[in-house]
């Protein structure tokens, strides 16, 4: 089974990660002490198929910056970790999701290549206790610490919250195609990714 647990402590936030991809009982318990954050990360997991446990406590008397991009790192090295050579899996996925009028998009490669490209703008500072801007900063450690190329859009909308939801679940389901395993074989013309 293509599971990690990770554990990372720094002077900023101390966080654990569990992640299984072929669970057969999906368990999600996730607890950031942001609850937007929380919403987002039960989104991710819920759509993508995913078993999930995250529990972070950061330095959220600071602001939330820490403890979203941290847990980013964090998941990114659980992915990794659960993927394993990648053999055998779809590796590519693309996913539009409507969020009553918002549209999200993501396409993204498990690639072992990182790269980020997101193109999203939001017209509030704050969803909750989650600021904005700090999905891309998630989606960025994310990327390169899972090793993925990852294009995320927001194609449009006027509520915040339903942006960014779109946005979560886009990746999800773009993840939940790409980490199919379709063959006993690497989908590469190189031999290697």
């Amino acid at each position: 089974m293509r599971e990690a647990f990770i554990e990372r402590k720094t002077k900023e936030t101390d966080i654990s990660i569990k992640l299984a991809i072929d669970a057969e009982n999906k368990e999600v318990s996730i607890d950031t002490g942001i609850g937007f954050f929380d919403h987002m990360l039960t989104a991710l997991a819920v759509h993508g198929g995913l078993s999930l446990t995250v529990k972070v406590n950061g330095d959220l008397n600071v602001d939330g910056h820490h403890t979203v991009e941290d847990t980013g790192i964090v998941l990114g090295q659980a992915f990794a970790k659960a993927i394993g050579d990648k053999c055998g899996i779809a590796r590519y996925g693309s996913a539009y999701i409507p969020m009553d009028e918002a549209l999200g998009f993501c396409s993204l490669d498990i690639s072992g290549r990182p790269f980020l490209v997101f193109d999203a703008s939001f017209t509030d500072y704050r969803i909750g206790e989650y600021d904005s801007c700090l999905t891309e900063e998630f989606f960025r450690a994310f990327a390169f610490n899972a090793g993925i190329t990852l294009h995320i859009k927001s194609c449009y909308g006027s509520n915040d919250h339903h942006k960014t939801e779109a946005i979560f679940k886009a990746v999800a389901h773009a993840l939940k195609a790409a980490l199919k395993v379709n063959s006993d074989t690497l989908l590469s013309t190189k031999g290697v990714l």
